[in-house]
């Protein structure tokens, strides 16, 4: 078991001790624990973002493909020669 305290055993503890110094003590680990949960869902927010972002990319991916497949055969010369237009003398 690890040496922690839960958010309520220093809720607890902070009932029981009453020195001035405990209580400050105290309500910064609570201050503490507050961050802790906004940063945790701030990363549920962002990781669930991420997500849809990466889904509605993953749908992309066929048509980036395509392009870079008609760019390519642009690129390429043509592969018959072509006569020359006009009179030959």
């Amino acid at each position: 078991m690890p040496y922690a305290f839960s958010e309520h055993g220093i809720l607890m503890l902070s009932s029981v001790l009453n020195s001035e110094r405990a209580v400050q003590v105290n309500i910064r680990i609570m201050r503490i624990f507050v961050k802790i949960r906004e940063m945790l869902s701030a990363h549920k927010d962002l990781a669930h973002k991420l997500d849809q972002l990466e889904q509605k990319v993953s749908g992309h991916d066929v048509d980036i493909r395509q392009i870079f497949e008609a760019i390519r055969q642009l690129m390429e010369p043509p592969k018959e020669k072509r006569r020359k237009i006009g009179f030959g003398v």
